[in-house]
This record gives C-alpha cells, sequence and structure tokens, in this order.
C-alpha cells in the first residue's frame, strides 16, 4: 500500500511547522560523550527536590494504586490549592504539565482569523501552540531584555485574543513591576485574555513583584500559570496549572483534557504544598549562590551574561554555542544553546549545588581556552 496523500490531508500550517527533536535521553548521551557522569544544567531542574514529603509519599506509594484512574479532575489538589491561595476550587485546571494549559488556553479563546501576543524571545510553546493551532502568533522584540508593554498594546487589533506575558521571563530573568504591570492591565482593557505565565514565581523575592493571584480580583481577564515542575522538582511528574476567575476557567475547562494527570503527581503536588516555606527558601539560597558564582566568572573572563531571576544565567560566548555544547558535553555538563531561543552564540546554564557550579566553570574556562 502507498502512503496517503499528505500534501491534501495535512493543513498547511501543519506542514509548515517544524517538529522539536528533544534530546536523547542521559544513557545515550553518556555513551556517545564517552562520559560516566553527565551534569544536567540544561532544563532548569532543582536538585534540592523534591520535597521531603514528596519523598516519603513516594516511598510509600501502593501498587494497588496502579490499575485505578487518577481523580479525572485533580479534585483534591484543587481543593488544596484552593485553600492555598484563599481561593475557590473551581478556579483552578491542573494539567500534564504547563504546555497542556497553555493548550487548553489558545484552544477555549482563538480560531481561525485571530491571534496572540507574545515577546520574540520568551518560553517558545505560547508561539508553537498558536501557530500549529492555525493562529497568528505576533512576536513583539524584547526591550532591554524585558517584555515591552507598549508594543505589545499598539500590536493590538479586533482579532486579538490572547497576550502572554512571561514573568519573570525565561530565559532573560526580566520581569515587569508592580506599576508597569497595573499600567499595561489598564491599558489593555478588559477585552482580551492576559496570561501571565509565572513558572518562576517561587524563585523571585522582590518587594515589587506582582502577585498575579491576587491581581485576578481586580481583573477578571487575567489567567495565572504556576507550576510544580521548577521551585517544586516535580517535572518527571509534569504537573502544572492554571487560575482564573471562575467564569474564564469554566470555559477553558471545556476544551481542557480530563483524566491526563496521574495519580502519584496529583499526590506529589499536594504534598510539595505542605510546609513549602523552609524548602522554597533553601532553594533561593543555592540560586543565589550559584548566580554569584557564575556572574563573577563571567566578569573575570570579559563576557557578556544575562542573571536576572530565576534559577538560570545566559552568557554570551566567542564561538558558536554548539560548538561549547559539544566541548562541554565530552566533560559530562550539559547546558542549553540559545540560537534556537533567537539567542545566537548564547546558552543558558542552570543554577544548582556550588560544587556542579564549580565543576562546571572549570569545564567552562577550560573549553574557552582551547578555542
Amino acid at each position: 500500500m502507498s502512503l496517503p496523500a499528505l500534501d491534501r490531508l495535512v493543513p498547511a500550517h501543519i506542514q509548515r511547522f517544524e517538529p522539536y527533536y528533544p534530546s536523547k535521553p542521559d544513557h545515550v548521551l553518556k555513551r556517545l560523550y564517552h562520559v560516566d557522569t553527565l551534569h544536567r544544567l540544561n532544563n532548569n531542574e532543582n536538585p534540592l527536590g523534591p520535597p521531603a514529603a514528596v519523598h516519603r509519599l513516594v516511598e510509600s506509594f501502593s501498587p494497588e494504586t496502579v490499575p485505578v484512574y487518577p481523580n479525572g479532575d485533580c479534585f483534591d489538589l484543587r481543593l488544596q490549592l484552593a485553600q492555598k491561595f484563599s481561593k475557590d476550587p473551581d478556579q483552578f485546571l491542573v494539567g500534564n504539565g504547563s504546555c497542556e494549559v497553555i493548550s487548553s488556553v489558545i484552544k477555549a479563546f482563538c480560531e481561525e482569523g485571530d491571534n496572540i501576543i507574545t515577546a520574540d524571545k520568551t518560553f517558545a510553546v505560547y508561539e508553537w501552540v498558536a501557530e500549529f493551532s492555525g493562529i497568528e502568533a505576533r512576536l513583539i522584540p524584547l526591550r532591554e531584555g524585558a517584555f515591552d508593554p507598549q508594543a505589545m498594546l499598539e500590536a493590538m487589533d479586533e482579532r486579538t485574543k490572547i497576550l502572554f506575558v512571561c514573568n519573570p521571563n525565561n530565559p532573560t530573568g526580566t520581569y515587569w513591576d508592580a506599576d508597569t504591570m497595573k499600567d499595561f492591565l489598564e491599558r489593555a482593557g478588559d477585552g482580551r485574555i492576559i496570561v501571565l505565565d509565572e513558572a518562576y514565581f517561587e524563585y523571585v523575592d522582590k518587594a515589587d513583584y506582582p502577585n498575579g493571584m491576587e491581581l485576578i480580583r481586580q481583573h477578571p481577564n487575567i489567567i495565572v500559570f504556576r507550576t510544580f515542575s521548577k521551585m517544586y522538582a516535580l517535572a518527571a511528574a509534569r504537573i502544572g496549572y492554571l487560575c482564573g476567575s471562575p467564569e474564564v476557567v469554566d470555559i477553558v475547562r471545556r476544551t481542557h483534557i480530563v483524566y491526563s494527570v496521574n495519580t502519584l503527581a496529583q499526590m506529589a503536588a499536594a504534598a510539595a504544598l505542605e510546609d513549602d516555606g523552609p524548602f522554597i527558601q533553601a532553594t533561593r539560597r543555592m540560586v543565589s549562590e550559584a548566580r554569584s558564582l557564575l556572574c563573577s566568572l563571567f566578569d573575570e573572563l570579559g563576557l557578556e551574561y544575562v542573571a536576572n531571576e530565576g534559577n538560570y544565567v545566559m552568557v554570551r560566548l566567542p564561538m558558536p554555542d554548539t560548538l561549547m555544547y559539544r566541548k562541554l558535553m565530552t566533560r559530562g555538563i550539559m547546558v542549553r544553546t540559545m540560537t534556537g531561543f533567537r539567542f545566537p552564540n548564547w546558552i543558558r546554564v542552570s543554577l544548582v549545588e556550588r560544587p556542579v557550579m564549580e565543576v562546571f566553570c572549570q569545564a567552562f574556562t577550560e573549553a574557552l581556552r582551547e578555542s
């Protein structure tokens, strides 16, 4: 039998879309680069986690639970989130990672001919989901490394449905302060959905950093994204959530897949919220120390870098980022190349424990000297 007529079956916007290929599993990479140890500094994971309560949960997880379907709408976890943030459980939707809730929001509000607005150098999934859904993604250049509120407002038209603001921004770590956010929300009005992606919310300890959860009361067109993958170190569990006004969340719920979050992920997320203050503070201390170490190194080497909020920094290289990636991989260090994120010849480095950061510093310095 011959292949189906893909040119006829596949929509034009899908034919144009470039597939994303994730990196190979660690055991394959170790074999390819002939290393016994691989330090993962590419995905902004938290090596201190998960919190102790999650350790105890995973160790006691009963195999008898495995044949039973999970709760379809994460009922117990939504109750706990509602209690933590003083909201109604129906204001929350939980998904299989933040990517799923991004998709649900775009499906809920956008149709052919509509557009979304975000930055050109930010978390790429907003753009990807829009484009492979046949929705135009209008990408606004960063201004001094940050989202440009004026340019975003000027890009709106009558078909603009959603504006995505990553706050703090991945990968630059910049954020809108409370005054900037207030002005933007007032000028944007209530005719569009404003998504505040706060995936790195728990890493920011600044007095002028706005809390999206508090803004929902005054601006019911806001949807806030948060995740358990970053601070809470549940990346393997794939669990994120959104919060908004009941009326807006009810619309998103109509497009949201139920039963997509497994039982262990739901239970682990609930456990992670228990007495999370000390864990968050310990992680912030680790990140602060690692950031200081790398900034000192880059200053010494005379390299341009971006080190703001979040558990990552970026550094500009005097060589292709892919070449530095290969050099570091042969030394057991994995970083994120940034050409695909429209930062050619930059790498992003996750901030982890000091011993691993010291290994990175030595490997990075050696790789530079070889060039």
